[in-house]
């Protein structure tokens, strides 16, 4: 078997370091025989993630489609983004597309789950009699997540924090973790005061609720992506209670979204259900937002592989890896134009050479 040998800025630590590639796992230590040298210069960091992508879904009916899965998947890898979290998902993805070494590795979450009292859903979302009991087994049957919603329209009742307390504590007792949509002042606070894991979408969090989400290492994931593109639009539109609660949800997350990562919660890069396999748009809006660069890597990066249980570039891990020509921590953009992607081991953007 020939190794694959590449030195580089190792990131995030920043020491230059010889890495080997035996397999599909690294080595810091040199193998015996034979080594290609793949890449000797530059940045190497681990394989950028999505952490909120409902990817694989017909957009006229919402129905599970496994080519149009395996299209977005392959954008995925060949950009650099070797990890997907999928909160959310009209039917278990196949086993056959889980075990695709083309593909990214999968973090799911099963069905979005709704509170039978939340209105005016748009259509993807179950509403189980038992809310708490389908969240258990969601999460065991996928990896150890479930994702439902704190709240949906703004001015509708939020879900009651008491529903979403009992999901949460029979999640964790399962050992398993909790994703929620919060877009309201009033969804937001019973959500985070309940014992969600993962703020999504991340509207109106306050500072305390940010010091509740930090002791209990939580995490926020702001999907700037959905929203930015929606915002000029809006501002056009008559004065009103509606348009007034968009425009300062979309405002309180620039605030949320550095003090979170003052706070120390873990802040999530997620790019919702848009332009799927560009991760790297969404990390330039999070420094947008106020989010140093280094921070906004990390959230799609080592940060996010930390926060949901994957490693980085260390000794015996995966093979998933980026190499740039320049220091992302700097100059983010840089990410666009991988010089190498590995995925298992084996190159996954196909203009490499």
């Amino acid at each position: 078997m020939t190794s694959l040998h590449l030195r580089g800025t190792v990131l995030p630590e920043g020491e230059v370091r010889d890495v080997w590639v035996v397999g599909d796992r690294l080595t810091f230590a040199r193998p015996a025989g034979g080594a290609d040298t793949v890449v000797d210069g530059g940045y190497l960091l681990p394989g950028l993630v999505d952490a909120h992508a409902h990817l694989g879904h017909d957009p006229a009916t919402m129905a599970f489609d496994p080519a149009l899965f395996t299209e977005a998947a392959l954008a995925y890898a060949a950009a650099g983004t070797t990890l997907l979290r999928v909160p959310g998902h009209r039917s278990p993805i196949p086993a056959g597309l889980r075990a695709d070494r083309r593909l990214p590795r999968l973090v799911t979450a099963g069905e979005w789950l709704a509170w039978s009292g939340l209105h005016d859903l748009d259509g993807p979302q179950s509403t189980p009699g038992d809310l708490t009991a389908a969240a258990v087994a969601q999460a065991r049957a996928n990896d150890g997540w479930c994702k439902t919603y704190g709240d949906w329209e703004p001015f509708t009742p939020a879900v009651p924090a008491g529903v979403l307390r009992e999901l949460c504590a029979a999640v964790h007792a399962a050992g398993g973790r909790v994703a929620a949509h919060c877009q309201t002042a009033e969804g937001t606070r019973n959500a985070v005061l309940a014992g969600v894991d993962s703020i999504e979408h991340a509207w109106y969090l306050t500072d305390d609720l940010l010091a509740v989400l930090a002791e209990r290492g939580g995490a926020v994931t702001p999907t700037w992506s959905g929203f930015l593109p929606h915002v000029a639009g809006v501002r056009t539109k008559p004065e009103g209670p509606r348009k007034d609660w968009f425009l300062g949800g979309v405002e309180s997350l620039r605030t949320a979204t550095v003090a979170a990562h003052e706070a120390g919660v873990t802040v999530l890069a997620g790019t919702d259900s848009l332009a799927f396999g560009d991760v790297v748009t969404e990390i330039e809006h999070l420094v947008s937002a106020g989010l140093p660069p280094a921070a906004a890597v990390g959230a799609a990066s080592w940060d996010a592989r930390r926060y949901l249980g994957f490693p980085g570039l260390t000794e015996g891990a995966p093979a998933d890896l980026v190499a740039v020509a320049d220091d992302p921590r700097r100059f983010p953009g840089v990410l666009r134009h991988p010089s190498l992607v590995l995925l298992s081991g084996t190159s996954a953007n196909p203009g490499y050479r």
